[in-house]
């Protein structure tokens, strides 16, 4: 049984020596691709587990959203992770946190390489991506599918991983569950149905799947309580 993380900076202090490079006076340069509202990085600010964050996000309602919460440190550009504007070796951490899915299939390799590009040698690329299973999935899958992209997403990184003139080196691989709890059905059907990023078409039929689906996981008051099973891989830049 996979360990029950509530907050992913966990895993990913777990992971990598950010409160001894910020007691050192070293905080990382750090760029989030996909960064929807940034909670983590904001969180690392504030612990000062980074001294600055770049997040990029290619959703123009969330990007307006983002630069009107400001933040010490943090610099917001709309930007795909496909065309990172920043040059070369700037940054010590990358990270992608349920994104790399998101990005169009052609375009994951591309993508892999931006991120290389911009980190500097020996800089860390922490990769998070939702497992296709569970009982929130088996909801999800009505409206939004994603089997197929999140299993790009895999064979991206390890395509990357396997060719000859890699940059990457892979160090470590982890599986967690994150909590997620919805108040009630609308609340659910707000979040997941109809997100700012993109147009599930949900017509009626799927929409009554739906809540016949997440009324088999609710509690008498509405609300309903999952597991999302998560892979994390950590890579590094060579050099």
């Amino acid at each position: 049984m996979s360990d029950l993380v509530s907050n992913e900076l966990d895993v990913l202090a777990a992971l990598l020596p950010l409160q001894h490079m910020a007691k050192h006076g070293s905080g990382m340069a750090v760029i989030e691709l996909g960064c929807g509202n940034a909670r983590l990085v904001r969180e690392m600010l504030e612990l000062g587990l980074a001294r600055s964050v770049v997040g990029l996000e290619v959703d123009e309602r969330q990007h307006t959203k983002n630069l009107a919460s400001p933040m010490g440190g943090l610099t917001f550009r709309q930007a795909s992770a496909t065309a990172v504007p920043y040059p070369d070796g700037l940054f010590d951490l990358a990270l992608m946190l349920k994104s790399l899915h998101h990005i169009p299939l052609h375009g994951m390799g591309q993508a892999l390489d931006e991120v290389a590009r911009v980190l500097k040698p020996g800089g860390w690329f922490y990769v998070s991506e939702p497992v296709y299973d569970g009982a929130l999935n088996s909801i999800v899958k009505l409206f939004n599918d994603e089997g197929m992209v999140r299993m790009a997403a895999q064979l991206a990184l390890d395509e990357a991983l396997d060719r000859h003139d890699s940059p990457w080196k892979a160090l470590q691989e982890q599986h967690f569950d994150m909590p997620a709890r919805y108040a009630s059905c609308a609340d659910f059907e707000q979040r997941m149905l109809y997100p700012t990023f993109a147009d599930h078409r949900v017509d009626d039929a799927v929409l009554q799947a739906v809540r016949a689906a997440y009324a088999r996981h609710a509690a008498p008051d509405g609300s309903a309580r999952f597991t999302r099973p998560m892979h994390v891989r950590l890579l590094q830049k060579r050099g």
